[in-house]
């Protein structure tokens, strides 16, 4: 069995950026790249807050030019999911499929899928008008008619983050009252640009075949639904780490984000971790991507140890 000096999972911000790192570092890292190579930037359009890219760039043609950089100074990569690990020794080993691969040290870098609602036209029109992002994607809608889905803080955060770009919020919420915290549901509520619709469901994602028109919202106790016209659909239920493939292997919070000590160490020496498999407060790419940094340094570093 073929064994690499580090083993990196997940070819997002977080681990792509691990990658150029540790390749430069002369470590070879292999970089498991995930059913979904890329990561969550891969649904993006157009990403415009990326340092380096002026007139921005496409969130596919991003990931792809960090996997050329990363090839450049000897990156490997593997198509498909882990489906195993076994951190209890080392080397350590992950599985992709049914075929075993062994490391010295370990990144973890799956990051997190935005929880969606399951509707009409939600996929569709993912990246041309629905977005998981106001941070990201707030600033194409200046000036526009937006709809928010949620009544937790994230939703409340979002819907005052884009009121300031947007000629008018709607916050569409199944109940009658908001789940979030006082604080943040008193600045939406008194918000002049944010209003709300109580008792209700988007059930479908309206558009023209390039873009988000309208959504259809459906009230729950007279059951009446109506279009709503919108150029952006922000969805903002939260977002799930993608790490039940370390249940009972790694300390995890409530939400099941990966827990760090110092750095990006685990409590497994050689495991790190890093990008939105722990970080649920930023969700950036270019955070993402400071932390493949910063794990890939601990990692170089630790291996550096084990040397002597």
């Amino acid at each position: 069995m073929d064994q690499s000096e580090v083993i990196i999972l997940g070819s997002g911000p977080a681990g792509l950026t691990a990658a150029i790192y540790a390749a430069r570092a002369n470590l070879r890292p292999l970089v498991v790249e995930g059913l979904l190579a890329g990561g969550q930037l891969m649904a993006t359009t157009d990403v415009e807050n990326y340092p380096g890219f002026p007139e921005g760039i496409q969130g596919p043609e991003m990931m792809e030019l960090f996997k050329k950089q990363a090839e450049r100074f000897g990156a490997r990569f593997v198509a498909g999911d882990v489906t195993r690990v076994d951190f209890s020794q080392r080397p350590f080993r992950v599985w992709v499929e049914a075929e075993p691969y062994a490391g010295r040290s370990v990144i973890v870098a799956t990051g997190a899928s935005p929880r969606t609602l399951g509707i009409v036209g939600e996929r569709e029109y993912a990246g041309r008008g629905v977005s998981y992002c106001a941070t990201c994607d707030g600033f194409f809608f200046r000036g526009k008619e937006i709809v928010v889905v949620g009544g937790g803080d994230t939703a409340m955060e979002e819907a005052l983050f884009l009121a300031r770009f947007g000629s008018r919020v709607t916050v569409v919420h199944r109940r009658e009252e908001l789940r979030a915290s006082k604080i943040m549901a008193d600045r939406a509520l008194h918000h002049e640009k944010i209003e709300f619709l109580w008792n209700s469901v988007v059930e479908e994602v309206v558009g023209d075949g390039t873009k988000v028109t309208a959504v259809r919202v459906r009230n729950l106790k007279s059951g009446d639904a109506r279009q709503r016209e919108c150029a952006g659909f922000f969805v903002a239920i939260g977002h799930v780490p993608n790490t039940a493939l370390f249940r009972d292997v790694l300390p995890m919070d409530e939400q099941g984000y990966l827990e760090v000590g110092i750095g990006s160490r685990t409590v497994i020496p050689g495991v790190f971790v890093a990008g939105d498999v722990h970080d649920h407060v930023y969700r950036q790419a270019v955070t993402a991507a400071g932390a493949g940094c910063r794990a890939a340094i601990d990692c170089e570093r630790w291996l550096e140890s084990q040397a002597g």
